[in-house]
């Protein structure tokens, strides 16, 4: 008899969020669901994480089928920590990160803590997915992306990914996206980060803020062309990021040195 498929489940919102509920509802029956979050929000923490204060990992009340525990740390430390404790010794099928408040297309792969705890799960042999719905607020309807969601994680589970390889999944929000593109990452950056304050002692301070621009909008290979069209994206990522076509050029710039 085939061993049912344990999935882990984390996110960066916090264990409170709705798009950890409903990534857990999206999956149910799939397999065994082990959900391990944030106890606070941990957005933009990337691969953060934390070595100068103690962790604790607390039981909270299950979500339908699933376990779920909450952990005073970032998305990694989440994953670190399921597996050592909760799931030790235990073969995870897939770790799915998310349903993130908010896009992950583009650049946004590089601060995202959703995509953190993707990526420490490919580092760990795990196949890994991070989903982000379109939609900050809280009260954002899931209803729309949780099709694409199920069959996207039911096809890996069965299938699994290339070696070093995890998935990066944006979904369009307030519509029925037409379909799945399967595209690369869209370039771009931010700018106007950051809006200037003082504070009733005269002492300057700033919040982070700013618009992304895309360079290359044009494009039809790009998650930010498809998700404009209301298309799901998935683009293939890796931890990985050694410039493996660049080293020979890199040897003749330092051939004297």
């Amino acid at each position: 008899m085939p061993e049912t498929p344990l999935i882990l489940i984390c996110n960066d919102d916090s264990v409170d969020a709705p798009g950890l509920r409903n990534l857990i509802e999206a999956v149910a029956g799939l397999g065994h669901i082990v959900a391990v979050a944030p106890a606070k929000p941990q957005s933009g923490k990337s691969s953060a994480i934390t070595v100068d204060k103690p962790l604790r990992i607390d039981r909270r009340p299950d979500i339908g089928e699933a376990e779920v525990y909450a952990v005073t740390g970032t998305p990694v430390d989440c994953v670190k920590l399921a597996m050592h404790t909760v799931l030790s010794g235990r073969k995870v099928s897939a770790l799915l990160s998310g349903i993130n408040h908010g896009s992950n297309a583009g650049n946004c792969v590089i601060y995202s803590g959703t995509m953190g705890a993707a990526f420490e799960a490919c580092m760990l042999g795990i196949p890994a997915i991070g989903f982000s719905l379109l939609h900050h607020s809280w009260k954002a309807d899931f209803s729309q992306c949780k099709p694409f969601v199920r069959s996207i994680t039911a096809a890996v589970i069965a299938r699994g990914l290339p070696k070093g390889i995890c998935l990066n999944v944006n979904i369009p929000a307030r519509c029925v996206p037409k379909g799945i593109k399967i595209v690369r990452a869209g370039e771009g950056y931010w700018t106007e980060e950051y809006v200037d304050y003082t504070d009733p002692q005269g002492r300057p301070f700033y919040l982070l803020t700013g618009r992304y621009i895309d360079t290359n909008p044009e494009s039809d290979q790009t998650d930010s062309y498809w998700l404009d069209r209301d298309y799901v994206t998935v683009v293939p990522v890796r931890p990985d990021p050694t410039a493996a076509d660049k080293l020979e050029e890199i040897r003749e710039i330092l051939a004297d040195r």
